[in-house]
């Protein structure tokens, strides 16, 4: 029975590629001379450090353009409220959305059996399996929720016959 897998994974050497040409830019633009701002990885979370609120905006600006060259869509971003650092410095954690949640995967479930076509969907951890006879199904699946807005980017692997 031809099945496929809808995931939402980010590649994580390709983020830190991107912070790595974050910093590199940084060091060379004017408006960030003689600056603290830093861009670190631990996990799958970004700590930004900045000098003050508009720099961090700018930081933002920056990190989400080189994420979209590399292939990353800046929506894989969970902007957690800044914190104020030592003087006028902001700090802001930034996480990773790796996975799908529950809720997420449950809402789409939902979609997908909402459309009447003659496929099965099963939640297994961080992943949905959808399984069907035709893989006309399958595609028309795979259509549907290329077309929905989503708070995360998904992906569409092991498509087997």
């Amino acid at each position: 029975m031809p099945s496929f897998d809808v995931v939402s994974k980010v590649d994580l050497s390709e983020v830190d590629n991107a912070i790595q040409n974050v910093r590199r830019e940084i060091e060379q633009r004017y408006d960030f001379k003689g600056s603290k701002c830093s861009l670190e990885r631990n996990d799958e979370e970004l700590v930004i450090l900045a000098d003050d609120e508009l720099k961090l905006k700018q930081m933002h600006e920056v990190l989400q353009g080189h994420l979209a060259k590399r292939g990353i869509e800046p929506s894989v971003l969970d902007y957690k409220p800044a914190e104020n650092a030592a003087g006028q410095s902001q700090r802001q954690k930034v996480g990773i959305k790796q996975g799908l949640s529950k809720e997420l995967a449950k809402k789409l479930v939902k979609e997908i059996k909402d459309k009447k076509l003659k496929v099965q969907v099963a939640i297994q951890g961080d992943e949905l399996r959808v399984t069907g006879k035709k893989r006309d199904d399958l595609q028309d699946v795979i259509q549907h929720l290329k077309t929905r807005p989503d708070e995360q980017p998904l992906q569409y692997v092991n498509f087997r016959d």
